[in-house]
């Protein structure tokens, strides 16, 4: 044992990754480095499959495109795109992983009572593997053991443990990757990994680095630098395949690899690629068992253990079906099996209906076999409390520690309608047609009534799951499942509560640009509201946001089951429209105009036929029908009508949508209508200009569903407001799914340490607004417009200050504790000299002494007094489950009463800020009205983008109130004149 000097490194027992002395901080065996390395002369290589090199300017020359900013300062700046890495399901530093063979493992730090485990680890690991990582065959020392095993320092060194079960699940869970960085100065690390033996190639090396480099990014860290044999190809290729900027160089048989740990475009594109194609292999034994065993299968014909089996059996599903029981030979005329371990192999999925306090035993025999996933029906879990969460949890974890996916518990099963597949492992008693629409709901009960409801409506499935308790297997994993899937292009979802709201916001997003997604949420009404503090927080209640994060992600929410049917009826059988352009032609003039008043409400259009058109409709059309939009063919109209009128108005190529009305009127009869229309669709089809979708509206007892005309689905509704609201939503989505893709900005005049001292300072005292100064010090360091500002404790102070900065002026009331100024008198406007200023500062004070609060007065804000521009407010509450909220609106003292406020989720792109000042009803006053100039709406929103790097960054700004800002006309960007900012620990 010796010291080792600056010129020594160690080999480190991480998978052959050098460690230099000064880096690691302690006494080790060590052997000298050729004199070349790591400083050499070797030539580094920028690899070309990477971002791009390092440097300051590595993203400036990967990505060009820049963005004119100029809402903070006269001249021009720029940003550019900012990368954020896909949320994780849990947390960067612990909980699942999903390896790239589909099984799962458990992720923590390390800590001191892991060293018996790492010292396990490092001895399991075969003398080739051993060699090849350590240049040794001996174990590392315990000096270096120890050192792994404490991550209390991550601003120093870090290390990261993946735990699993043994290979055949009979062992407790033991280490089986472990991943380190190790500071090697301010802003480099040196990083290093270890993989047991029977886990190598299933991608824990790169899960690792993605994690790591997270992690050293947040803790100031900027590169990772690492040294591997020329023979260590698996490693080479973590680092290649990673997406981090990298150079490489080659000296005397080893590479030294140098890598950025900042997101770039091909790293966050990668890691996102990673988890959707792991994930979905995790979930395919759900949907396509080569087996099927039913746990808890009963002979009782009332019991669900012998409901599955039967509806297992009745359904044809296309694979062995073994019911586990010990006392039985023989269930639902299968042969039954006493364990899992006597029933052929393989089963890859297990529906578990057992009592609730042998599930975990169950747990591990599953494993033992080989079982890949678990549906677990039983209930009794977190949903009642207390125990059952307790209980909960340790089910999770036994599953993940054997490499499993759960489905459940509490929950009543899934199904693949697919016909070479037809798994119904659930107890519903109805299956559904098979179809392209798949679909997730949390409640069992509606899961049962969507499924009768799927298959009376003709409503095709391809897949549907009960999630339950989403204990594992989780909406946004389904998600991930479905994108990929090729026999689904429509996803439906019953939400009840959101797991992981920003993890969905980022997945939704970019299925959503592939395929539709219809939500129906539970739960719009205000029901256990906290007490506001802020005008924000008075706005955004939980529906609004959910409303919010639907809007930015391109969910289509229903309002009800029957409209969610609905949506999935349209988007399921007929293209996206083009626009929103809408024809009707109807026989009853009533239901027309009903469906006409749906359409332009919920932002259709209904154009004016061209007179070319209308010329052609009169050429075969009674002389009492109309021919304007809607087209009334009258109560007379015959089949060949309605035939004639689809073809000409659905090509004529003045819509992008069209809805055909029919109620049975006179003696003709339904069928020779429906094959009317159907004819006539088909005609205009073949011209190749009628492209859109067209909805029907049957107006009889069966009218509802999907009925086929000429080979073609159409939806069809039983009253004629539905189609209306339906395409209105569709329409809406598919001019979401048009625009472009929004970008994340970074700015480059940010100092966001700045910022953060403030705020971590303050909240250290606990919940508290910010003062007046350390409010102005946090909007500066973020470059927002604050209105010139200047504290005063004393009448004289702010007559100083007025002084200073010019006449008319206001005088404001600075307090942490009293939020709303205008309730107390506590704002004084046009104020045109010194002797204004001292009755207003008197005046407020005296105010205050009047209402005994004189103790919450630490003084006034002075400010010039601003004239013209659009007064707006900016806003931020943090939500405990979706984070921080953005809100804007038209601002002043009646924000509130106005309600003219939008939300948005956090982090905003420049699409969600354009998106943002145009959708509040008072927009037309930022584009000019009646003689007022236009607003400088590029200076708002990017004020929007800010506050969103603001409360992003700094956690622990809990409300942040803008009210009012000032837009001034075009090139004068805005002002904020009034700010507040509430910080609490985090």
């Amino acid at each position: 044992m010796v010291a080792v000097p600056r010129a020594v490194a160690v080999w480190s027992s991480l998978q052959g990754i050098w460690l230099t002395s000064e880096a690691l901080g302690f006494v080790v065996a060590a052997r000298e480095l050729p004199p070349q390395m790591p400083k050499g002369e070797g030539k580094w290589r920028t690899r070309p499959d990477t971002a791009d090199s390092l440097g300051p300017n590595a993203e400036k020359a990967a990505y060009p495109r820049r963005y004119e900013s100029r809402a903070c300062e006269s001249q021009a700046m720029s940003f550019q795109p900012r990368y954020i890495p896909q949320p994780y399901q849990d947390a960067p530093d612990a909980g699942r992983v999903i390896l790239r063979d589909g099984t799962t493992a458990q992720l923590r730090p390390a800590t001191p009572a892991d060293l018996p485990a790492l010292q396990a680890f490092f001895e399991r690991l075969s003398l080739e593997s051993r060699w090849r990582r350590f240049s040794s065959l001996s174990l590392p020392q315990p000096e270096l053991l120890a050192a792994l095993c404490d991550s209390s320092r991550p601003r120093e060194k870090l290390s990261l443990l993946v735990w699993r079960a043994a290979p055949d699940g009979t062992a407790a869970a033991r280490i089986v990757a472990i991943g380190s960085y190790v500071a090697k100065d301010a802003t480099t690390a040196e990083v290093s990994f270890a993989v047991d033996d029977a886990f190598q190639g299933k991608g824990l090396g790169t899960l690792l680095l993605e994690r790591l480099a997270l992690l050293a990014a947040r803790h100031g860290f900027t590169r990772f630098w690492a040294v591997t044999h020329a023979d260590n190809r698996a490693m080479q290729e973590v680092f290649r395949e990673s997406g981090f900027a990298l150079t490489e160089r080659w000296e005397q048989g080893e590479l030294e690899v140098d890598l950025s740990v900042l997101p770039s475009a091909a790293s966050v594109a990668k890691l996102e690629m990673r988890d959707r194609v792991a994930t979905a292999v995790s979930l395919r034994p759900f949907f396509h068992p080569r087996a099927v065993a039913v746990i808890g299968a009963s002979r009782d014909p009332a019991s669900i253990g012998h409901r599955i089996v039967d509806v297992l059996k009745s359904n044809r599903f296309q694979g062995p079906i073994y019911p586990i029981n010990p006392k039985a030979a023989e269930i639902a005329g299968l042969p039954a099996y006493a364990s899992l371990r006597a029933a052929p192999r393989p089963i890859d999925l297990a529906i578990v209906a057992v009592p609730r306090d042998v599930v975990l035993d169950v747990v591990d025999e599953c494993a033992a076999v080989g079982v890949r996933g678990l549906v677990v029906i039983t209930a009794g879990f977190a949903e009642v409390g207390g125990e059952g969460r307790e209980l909960q949890q340790r089910l999770v974890e036994r599953v993940r520690g054997h490499g499993l996916r759960l489905v459940g518990p509490n929950c009543m099963g899934l199904l693949n309608a697919d016909p070479a597949v037809s798994l119904n492992a659930s107890f519903a008693p109805v299956f559904p047609p098979a179809g392209r629409v798949a679909m997730s709901s949390q409640s069992g009960a509606l899961g049962l009534a969507i499924l009768s409801a799927a298959k009376r409506f003709q409503l095709g499935l391809s897949t549907f799951v009960s999630v339950g308790n989403k204990a594992d297997v989780s909406g946004n994993d389904l998600l991930q499942y479905w994108e990929e899937d090729p026999a689904t292009d429509v996803i439906l979802l019953y939400l009840e509560s959101f797991g992981n709201p920003r993890r969905f916001a980022r997945i939704a997003r970019r299925v959503s640009q592939r395929k539709p997604i219809v939500a129906l949420k539970s739960g719009r009404t205000k029901a256990g509201g906290r007490a506001a503090g802020s005008h924000t927080a008075a706005l955004a209640t939980s529906d609004a946001t959910v409303d919010a994060l639907f809007q930015q992600t391109g969910v289509i929410r229903a309002d009800t089951i029957e409209e969610m049917f609905d949506l999935a009826l349209t988007l399921g059988n007929q293209p996206l429209p083009a626009g929103k352009r809408v024809g009707i032609i109807t026989n009853a003039g009533g239901p027309g105009i009903l469906c006409a008043g749906v359409c332009e409400a919920s932002g259709l259009t209904l154009p004016e036929f061209s007179p070319a058109t209308r010329a052609k409709l009169a050429t075969f059309l009674p002389a009492a029908a109309g021919t304007a939009n809607p087209v009334d063919l009258i109560a007379s109209a015959a089949p060949d009508h309605f035939r004639q009128a689809i073809n000409t108005v659905l090509s004529s190529g003045e819509i992008d949508a069209l809805i055909v009305i029919y109620i049975p009127v006179g003696l003709v009869d339904t069928p020779a209508i429906t094959a009317a229309v159907g004819a006539g669709i088909k005609e205009a089809r073949t011209t190749g200009t009628a492209t859109g979708p067209v909805l029907m509206c049957l107006m009889e007892e069966h009218g509802r569903g999907k009925i086929s005309l000429n080979g073609e689905a159409v939806p069809s509704f039983a009253f004629p407001e539905a189609p209306a609201r339906a395409l209105a939503k569709v329409a809406a989505y598919a001019d979401w799914r048009r625009r472009p893709s929004g970008i994340i900005p970074d700015f480059d005049n940010l100092d966001l340490a700045a910022a953060r001292r403030v705020c971590t300072q303050a909240a250290a005292a606990g919940p508290n607004w910010l003062s007046a100064e350390e409010t102005a010090a946090v909007l500066h360091a973020l470059n927002l417009p604050l209105v010139p500002s200047i504290f005063a404790t004393t009448a004289e102070e702010a007559v100083a200050a007025a002084e200073r900065l010019g006449y008319p002026v206001a005088v404001k009331l600075a307090s942490r504790t009293l939020v709303h100024k205008t309730e107390v008198e506590g704002v004084k406007l046009k104020l045109n000299d010194a002797t204004a200023v001292r009755a207003a500062f008197a005046a407020i004070r005296a105010r205050l002494e009047q209402t005994n609060q004189l103790a919450a007065m630490e003084g006034v804000v002075v400010q010039p007094m601003l004239f013209g521009g659009v007064e707006l407010m900016v806003g931020v509450a943090h939500d405990p489950l979706f984070g921080p909220v953005i809100a804007f609106g038209l601002g002043g003292i009646h924000v509130e009463v106005l309600g003219d406020v939008c939300f948005r989720v956090t982090p905003l792109t420049d699409r969600d800020a354009a998106d943002m000042v145009r959708s509040i009803r008072g927009h037309r006053l930022l584009e000019g009205y009646r003689g007022h100039p236009a607003a400088d709406v590029a200076a708002v929103e990017e004020l929007l983008l800010r506050v969103s790097r603001l409360v992003e960054e700094i956690p622990e700004i809990s409300d942040l109130d803008l009210n009012p800002v000032f837009a001034m006309p075009p090139g004068q960007g805005c002002k904020i004149v009034d700010a507040r900012i509430r910080v609490t620990t985090t």
